[in-house]
């Protein structure tokens, strides 16, 4: 089983969780809104795919931050403290398997790949 992190309001984590559900892929839905997330989940992310994947430099999150935050998000420690305090920045949704990263954000012709 996957399980899928993030929020149930975001429109991607919804198009994606319609999509497992049309295919039959069974999941965990992790709310870090509701549940949170934390550092070493965060790091163990980093770790596989880089800071860069995980955080969303396109949300809305990040553009409403001011110029001396987003300027201090220059490396992997800096990336992962801002998305703990700030869940709303770290791109939607991540899908794990065995805790291991297979997808980050939508793309269905990944999912037909991975799945």
């Amino acid at each position: 089983m996957v399980k899928v992190y993030g929020i149930p309001n975001c429109d991607t984590v919804n198009k994606t969780l319609k999509w497992l559900d049309k295919h039959k892929v069974a999941y965990q839905f992790h709310d870090y809104k509701k549940l949170g997330i934390t550092a070493a989940k965060l790091k163990s992310w980093t770790g596989q795919v880089g800071w860069e994947k995980v955080f969303n430099k396109k949300s809305a999150t990040w553009r409403a931050l001011d110029t001396a935050t987003q300027a201090s998000v220059t490396n992997e420690k800096a990336a992962i403290s801002l998305m703990t305090n700030s869940t709303s920045i770290i791109k939607r949704p991540v899908i794990e398997e065995d805790g291991k990263v297979v997808a980050v954000g939508f793309d269905e012709k990944g999912y037909r790949e991975i799945f």
